[in-house]
């Protein structure tokens, strides 16, 4: 064989090669695409139409069967926790693919809180609708579970209950997410908490207690996505949230979360608050830095 015909057949493989490697980026890179904000803004209506999701009511019963039947149909396996905290009964949900260990818990609150007292209006004697605060989170976290491939690395979805109704009363904030990290026997690398991520005017500041590490995976990630102005590098706020237990236990963990909305703990807090395009934007973005954690 002459050397011209060597070098022919030496760049057919190159070429091969690159469009291989080309192929791969470019499946790699679509995976995020599969996030459908439009279906997740129906999650969001449906939960809000049985009713505020308050503890022991028959609209948190409701939603707890629907966010079971929708992530069983997606394939996965679902069970709850039942426990016990501060004297008030805990129903968390808890969501995997397999019996493998979960390296990262994806979690949100579904309930939500009985009193709208931050309403300037009569509204503050009424429990609150919950579209953003609560049902948000629940409806990335159920679309994730409808796109995330199934050989990506080992995710639980984590669905707290007893997140919102601090100050009432006895009740203490966070009561699912504490009974959670109290029964866990593994250690997971990351825990990252979704609350109030539906504004449609979207602003994420970084939160000061979470991982830095990870804030710095997830706002980076956001930014080669093109949603810096969604996800803003700079720390604005400091709050006591579901992450706030898997801190204090020594995991890492990050609080994703638009504080700057108005209608937080208002009987105005209604599904048309909710952006499904706001939605998208969170949803690819964890759904891109989960994929890129499995490479």
């Amino acid at each position: 064989m002459d050397i011209r015909k060597k070098q022919i057949i030496v760049y057919i493989a190159i070429g091969v090669l690159v469009i291989a490697l080309s192929i791969w980026l470019v499946t790699l890179d679509h995976h995020p695409v599969l996030f459908n904000g439009q279906r997740a803004y129906h999650d969001v209506v449906e939960q809000v139409a049985f009713g505020p999701r308050v503890p022991g009511s028959n609209a948190h019963a409701e939603t707890i069967s629907y966010i079971r039947n929708e992530l069983e149909k997606s394939g996965w396996l679902t069970k709850t926790q039942d426990a016990t905290w501060d004297g008030f009964p805990i129903q968390n949900v808890i969501a995997s693919r397999s019996n493998q260990t979960p390296q990262i818990i994806l979690g949100a609150h579904y309930d939500s809180r009985m009193l709208a007292d931050q309403d300037p209006g009569p509204g503050r004697n009424s429990p609150v609708p919950g579209a953003n605060d609560g049902a948000s989170g629940v409806a990335i976290l159920l679309e994730l579970a409808r796109n995330l491939p199934k050989n990506s690395l080992p995710v639980w979805l984590v669905f707290f209950d007893a997140e919102d109704d601090g100050g009432i009363g006895s009740r203490e904030w966070i009561m699912g997410s504490q009974a959670f990290v109290a029964g866990l026997t593994f250690r997971p690398k990351a825990a990252v908490i979704l609350d109030m991520v539906g504004d449609s005017d979207l602003n994420i500041y970084e939160e000061q207690n979470s991982n830095s590490e990870l804030v710095s995976e997830i706002w980076g990630q956001a930014a080669k996505l093109g949603f810096e102005q969604q996800f803003i590098p700079a720390i604005k706020y400091n709050m006591e949230d579901d992450h706030t237990p898997f801190l204090k236990a020594g995991i890492p963990a990050v609080d994703i979360i638009d504080f700057d909305y108005p209608y937080w703990h208002t009987a105005s807090d209604t599904p048309d608050k909710v952006s499904p395009k706001s939605l998208e934007i969170v949803g690819k973005t964890i759904m891109t830095w989960i994929l890129g954690q499995s490479h």
